[in-house]
């Protein structure tokens, strides 16, 4: 947790080198516990290992964000129907309570809050489908967002947008309106992409320019 936490807030970039040394000096530990985690965060995609050289975090890949938003469309439009079918008053609140944490955090400036809190809105509308692979697959993407990609997408994701889609989204729901929250599910998902994308693009030009 302690090196996601690192990642999350940007203080391992994409495609840097790790230096388990000195991860285990700042979580104040033995080497031993940190090269575990490290094999594990390899096993979810989020470091990777080579022979002689040691643990590095993945270089940013613009193909593999388009395709994680692909994933993530399709899982959260194929749970949105299970969740209609079965949402009751008690998950209204408890997305209502999502809707309005997400509303105080896109007015705060703390970024990672407003990611975070994005999140657990998402994550809590896909729980009520009551389909847990599904669901376990969604918080992996968000994993790889947040964790591999998070330091390069906070500044091009427009949180005043996400604020109001969520709350159109809130309201479709609640007049278990199917085919309509599916189109603003939708077009959330694929204009948060957009964001994205357009600022790993830039991201990309200004490192090449640098370079040049």
């Amino acid at each position: 947790m302690g090196i996601r936490n690192m990642m999350f807030h940007n203080e391992i970039g994409p495609g840097q080198k790790i230096a388990y040394r000195h991860l285990a000096e700042r979580l104040e530990m033995s080497q031993t516990p940190v090269i575990q985690a490290l094999k594990w965060l390899e096993f979810q995609g989020l470091v990777r290992h080579e022979p002689n050289r040691g643990y590095s975090t993945e270089p940013v890949s613009i193909r593999e964000v388009e395709e994680i938003y692909e994933f993530r469309e399709s899982i959260e439009l194929s749970l949105l129907e299970k969740t209609l079918q079965s949402i009751d008053e008690s998950d209204m609140a408890r997305l209502k309570a999502a809707l309005d944490a997400h509303r105080k955090a896109a007015r705060e400036v703390y970024l990672h809050e407003r990611l975070v809190k994005d999140m657990a809105f998402h994550l809590t509308l896909a729980s009520f489908s009551g389909n847990r692979v599904q669901q376990a697959a969604l918080r992996n993407l968000f994993d790889l967002l947040y964790l591999k990609y998070g330091g390069s997408i906070l500044f091009s994701t427009s949180m005043d947008r996400a604020d109001a889609d969520h709350q159109q989204l809130f309201v479709r729901i609640e007049d278990r309106a199917i085919d309509a929250a599916r189109d603003v599910l939708s077009r959330h998902i694929r204009n948060v992409r957009e964001h994205v994308l357009s600022g790993l693009e830039k991201m990309n030009r200004e490192r090449r320019s640098t370079a040049v």
